[in-house]
């Protein structure tokens, strides 16, 4: 049986990074799906634990994009510009190289599309509802695709008989038989927006074609420290508290 970790949206969080991966255990591959930098105070560190894991598939997200300098700051908020501006400093030329050479288009592992955030954008676009993800289907042609961005767990199921996608949540913890054609996300390691602060990733089985969603608690405070003692906004920090 394979079992392969899938995480997204580390945001330089590596106190949580750190608790998913002793959590999830021994895995045989990792698919990150980008934004390993943004709001987050550690961002190199984040960086160097991923390049140190095994059979690795990461992908670029829209903050990685930024923190390189290949996008506008404007197209993010006042509060994200600032932490993007304080990252482009720190980043070290080995976690920009890391950076810069992750894919920043769809990649196809077996029956899996890997991307950020869509299939017709990796970078930038948003599957928040059922119309964004109808809208993507003929995007790719696998089976599943996996896509982070939205920083909560959710999977889009596609229904070939009722020619319908419904949304719906996994419990934590349960293996979803995966079935016909799907979007699923495995939520944010490092900044979670679904009112549940604790990390958030899901285990893949190839073989058995199973997503098992989970979430595990860290040291929130210690984070939270660490991005004041960064000098970055204090709301980043307050959000980690309440998941939003």
């Amino acid at each position: 049986m394979a079992k392969i970790l899938v995480i997204s949206d580390i945001h330089a969080n590596l106190v949580a990074l750190e608790a998913v991966l002793q959590d999830a255990g021994q895995v045989d591959q990792v698919f990150c799906l980008g934004d390993i930098a943004g709001y987050g105070p550690l961002p190199n560190e984040c960086i160097a634990r991923l390049r140190s894991l095994s059979n690795l598939t990461c992908m670029m997200g829209n903050h990685d994009f930024a923190a390189l300098g290949d996008l506008p700051l404007e197209t993010f908020n006042h509060e994200a510009r600032k932490a993007l501006h304080w990252q482009k400093k720190v980043l070290t030329a080995e976690s920009k190289q890391f950076l810069g050479e992750l894919s920043q288009t769809m990649v196809v592992n077996g029956d899996v599309s890997l991307v950020h955030g869509s299939p017709r954008d990796s970078i930038w676009e948003y599957i928040m509802n059922t119309l964004s993800a109808r809208m993507n289907l003929n995007a790719f042609e696998t089976s599943w695709c996996f896509m982070g961005h939205s920083h909560f767990q959710a999977i889009f199921q596609y229904t070939l008989e009722k020619d319908e996608i419904t949304i719906e949540v996994p419990r934590q913890g349960e293996t979803y038989a995966m079935r016909e054609r799907a979007f699923l996300n495995p939520g944010s390691v490092g900044q979670p927006r679904d009112r549940d602060p604790r990390a958030a990733y899901a285990i893949y089985d190839p073989q058995a074609q199973s997503w098992e969603p989970h979430r595990v608690a860290y040291d929130i405070h210690t984070v939270q420290q660490q991005i004041l003692d960064a000098g970055l906004p204090a709301r980043h920090a307050e959000r980690l508290a309440g998941g939003w």
